[in-house]
């Protein structure tokens, strides 16, 4: 298989290019923001092995919730990126698309983030039906793993702050969850769901748990003097997070690394998240 795919820069991309490489797939273009190419410019690209092209993965997004809340055209830059990348498999006759949505979209908090994601989604199954692209809807919950997070998401903040005896700060109240997702087990998932196609999937660990816990845990690992310190929630942001997996289950998706093991793997990494 010939892919190209955008946002191979990030903590997920990275994972999902070398399994895809280590697989005996080509990666025939790859545009990342950190290789100074712009994700929104795919549909101007022009490469004459683009049209060897088998399938587009579009994981390049602004993935932060709260800075798509203070800066509502963060959220539109998503939904530039996903259009701008369905017209370039349109314009040359890609037939197959992964688009990377947010399992925040089956919540009932709603947020520009959200909408950006919910739009990816609706324009996926209208190039389906108008220009015959097949997709598959990717949910992620939570995702996190070794090495450098440049997103900042919330793992690697508690654990980089952890390690600097620096507060652990939840934007929440003790009961507040999230179903986490080792990096590892989500790639697993996103190749399993290449077998179905047109069909949307949520991938989570299976591992809904308290803040407060995890917060616990990495304190507890690191030896850190840090302290838990409780905020008011952010805006429009759930305060319990628990994913059904049972569709991608069926396709034989089965995770494997539990927080506990996850944070230690993070912190036996040898790059500084």
């Amino acid at each position: 298989m010939n892919f190209i795919i955008t946002g191979h820069k990030g903590l997920i991309g990275r994972r999902l290019k070398q399994r895809l490489e280590g697989g005996g797939n080509e990666c025939i273009l790859s545009v990342d923001l950190r290789d100074k190419s712009n994700p929104l410019d795919v549909r101007n690209l022009s490469k004459k092995e683009i049209s060897k092209a088998d399938i587009l993965f579009h994981l390049a997004s602004n993935c932060k919730i709260n800075k798509c809340v203070d800066n509502p055209e963060w959220a539109f830059e998503n939904v530039e990126g996903i259009f701008n990348s369905l017209e370039f498999c349109r314009k040359n006759k890609i037939p197959k698309i992964v688009y990377f949505s947010s399992t925040r979209v089956l919540c009932p908090e709603k947020n520009t983030y959200t909408s950006s994601k919910l739009y990816g989604e609706e324009l996926c199954e209208a190039y389906k039906k108008c220009y015959g692209i097949d997709y598959i809807i990717i949910r992620p919950s939570t995702v996190y793993g070794p090495g450098e997070d440049i997103t900042k998401r919330l793992m690697s903040i508690f654990i980089n702050n952890a390690k600097n005896n620096k507060e652990l700060v939840i934007f929440g109240d003790k009961d507040k969850t999230l179903d986490f997702t080792y990096v590892d087990d989500f790639v697993e998932g996103v190749i399993l769901s290449l077998q179905r196609w047109n069909e949307s999937y949520d991938i989570a660990g299976n591992d809904e748990m308290k803040l407060i816990d995890v917060a616990n845990e990495i304190i507890s690992q690191t030896k850190s003097l840090s302290k838990i310190r409780f905020a008011p929630h952010e805006i429009e942001q759930p305060q319990k997070v628990k994913i059904d997996i049972s569709k991608i289950r069926a396709l034989g998706y089965n995770p494997q690394i539990k927080v506990r093991e996850g944070i230690s793997k993070c912190l036996q990494s040898t790059i500084n998240l």
